[in-house]
């Protein structure tokens, strides 16, 4: 018997016959925020025969390609929740997803009992541990996720997924998981996913601005880039992150499509979990300071490797 309940009217429309057929074997999937990432991953659920209804959040683009290619689409989150077996959130901040999951027409108004809500997003684990606990009054369980790697890599299924929360129901939700991520793990209660994230990407963005100013400074001296990356690269400094900065210091090639605007708001969460656990960061002041710098003078929309533009500027500049 399956273990998702499925429900098949949204809008007051039935789902398209063919999809009724094709998935009936699995459960339905809710999901909101189809940004990059958000986009790649409901492309992969449908790849993968996932019945999904899908929600504007702040682009159409997105939501129509997954309409065309036979998503249903609710107007409320409420509306979304109750056809859904499965509820995903990909969005950028806590805050939005709160604005999702509380107050009319949000999550919890549709709660079906035994559903499961994931968020896939870099949130508060604060945030995450006060929603769980308000999802679970309802007999429903709720998973911090954060994701790794790129959205090229959930087009294909290869995500990294740190997912946190009620084991029993990581368990029922970890075949969907394993169809998005190629290294799907549980890391423990509630809010651990989004700790180790944010603990992810305050030393992803640390090192990421460290190179770019170690390249903005060879600029400055004269020494080409080159140059400084052939010695730095055979020593143990070498990464995927130093190739990304690199790759681009050199090419003018992103390989990174991460917002200055999102690793300044990963960073500022991270500073401020240290402080809600009663911890001062050392490490983490110089980047939240850089990045804050650059997008207070209108560089948010640019991606992490373009800062090494941002600093030579800042370098080179008499």
């Amino acid at each position: 018997m399956n273990r998702f309940p499925r429900i098949h009217r949204c809008r007051g429309a039935w789902w398209r016959q063919e999809n009724m057929e094709k998935d009936m074997s699995k459960p339905s999937i809710g999901f909101i925020g189809l940004g990059l990432m958000g986009a790649a991953m409901v492309g992969r659920l449908q790849d993968k025969g996932y019945g999904v209804t899908v929600m504007a959040n702040r682009s159409r683009k997105a939501v129509d390609a997954a309409v065309a290619r036979g998503a249903a689409e609710a107007e409320t989150a409420a509306a979304l929740t109750a056809v859904s077996d499965i509820v995903m959130f990909c969005m950028d901040t806590s805050e939005s997803v709160e604005s999702r999951v509380y107050g009319a027409g949000g999550v919890l108004e549709g709660l079906r009992t035994g559903s499961v809500v994931i968020d896939f997003g870099t949130s508060l684990p604060g945030s995450t541990r006060k929603i769980a606990a308000d999802v679970a009054e309802r007999g429903s369980a709720y998973l911090d996720a954060p994701l790794g790697r790129t959205p090229a890599h959930a087009k294909d299924g290869l995500l990294n997924i740190m997912c946190a929360g009620d084991e029993a129901a990581f368990e029922r939700v970890k075949p969907v998981l394993e169809d998005l991520g190629e290294n799907v793990f549980h890391l423990g209660a509630s809010g651990a996913g989004h700790t180790i994230k944010l603990i992810n990407n305050f030393f992803a963005m640390t090192t990421a601005c460290a190179m770019s100013e170690a390249f903005a400074i060879c600029d400055a001296a004269g020494i080409g880039r080159e140059t400084m990356y052939s010695a730095v690269s055979a020593g143990p400094l070498k990464s995927g992150m130093m190739e990304f900065i690199h790759n681009y210091a050199k090419d003018g090639q992103i390989d990174l499509a991460f917002s200055v605007a999102n690793a300044k708001k990963d960073v500022g969460y991270y500073r401020s979990m240290a402080e809600g656990l009663g911890a001062t960061s050392r490490m983490s002041g110089a980047a939240d300071a850089t990045l804050g710098e650059a997008v207070s003078e209108g560089f948010g929309d640019h991606m992490v490797p373009e800062m090494v533009d941002f600093l030579s500027k800042k370098m080179t500049t008499k």
